[in-house]
């Protein structure tokens, strides 16, 4: 598990969305304040993701997808983890 303040890891991995100029007053709007939540002025959001990555540091598995409302099945993130206990 990662906690990414600021969508620093995200971003090294190409998995962000910066929030166009419209789009953040409808969030300013309903009270939600992005560049606080992230702590930096940065109005992004990550892309939901998952990754299995090994003791060496390979990807054994990824899932990631822009559209936010499509998330990978928790049954491959979990396969791919048990395939590490080989």
């Amino acid at each position: 598990m990662l906690r990414d303040q600021g969508n620093q890891v995200a971003r090294k991995f190409g998995l962000v969305y910066t929030l166009p100029d419209d789009l953040r007053q409808v969030y300013l709007k309903f009270g939600i304040d992005l560049a606080h939540a992230n702590g930096d002025d940065s109005w992004t959001l990550p892309m939901p993701g998952r990754f299995v990555i090994d003791r060496t540091g390979t990807i054994r598995a990824a899932d990631a997808d822009p559209d936010y409302t499509r998330r990978p099945d928790p049954a491959r993130t979990i396969d791919a983890l048990r395939a590490l206990r080989g």
